[in-house]
């Protein structure tokens, strides 16, 4: 039929989209907003383990400075040692971390000095902080530092 005065021609096709083109189109939507929602669970894991990362170091370097602030003075009378490794035993501690429930994580230090040079006098002093994150590691934070006696 043939509308009168009208500019279209009777056969015109409709433009419109197929079933098969909508489910092609659903599914990248899909596929793309299963990749945004598996990139920020992954970003949120890797910043938290990130957190634990910076909280075993932190441990690390606290047991670090109480082993530098021992007293070893080999020189003097009578020669203190305080710096011995027997005076630091395995310690576990909490890691200080956002807490919530149960969610609570232990690191351990572990602490290793040794004699590098008796003159001049030179100890080595290693923390390693080992900790574990959700079903993977174990993971070591370690720190390294030398020592001189006290002048």
């Amino acid at each position: 039929m043939d509308r009168v005065g009208s500019t279209e021609p009777a056969c015109q096709s409709r433009l419109a989209f197929t079933l098969m083109e909508v489910v092609i189109s659903l599914s990248i939507s899909a596929m793309m907003v299963g990749a945004v929602i598996t990139g920020y669970t992954l970003s949120t894991r890797r910043a938290e383990w990130s957190a634990y990362s910076l909280a075993a170091h932190s441990l690390a370097m606290q047991r670090l400075e109480q082993a530098r602030a021992a007293k070893w003075d080999p020189n003097g009378w009578p020669s203190v040692d305080e710096l011995v490794s027997s005076n630091f035993p395995v310690q576990v501690e909490v890691l200080d971390i956002p807490i919530s429930g149960t969610n609570l994580v232990s690191a351990t230090n572990l602490t290793t000095i040794s004699t590098l040079s008796t003159a001049p006098p030179l100890k080595m002093i290693r923390v390693d902080c080992v900790w574990m994150f959700l079903s993977r590691g174990p993971f070591t934070n370690t720190v390294v530092t030398y020592r001189t006696a006290d002048q």
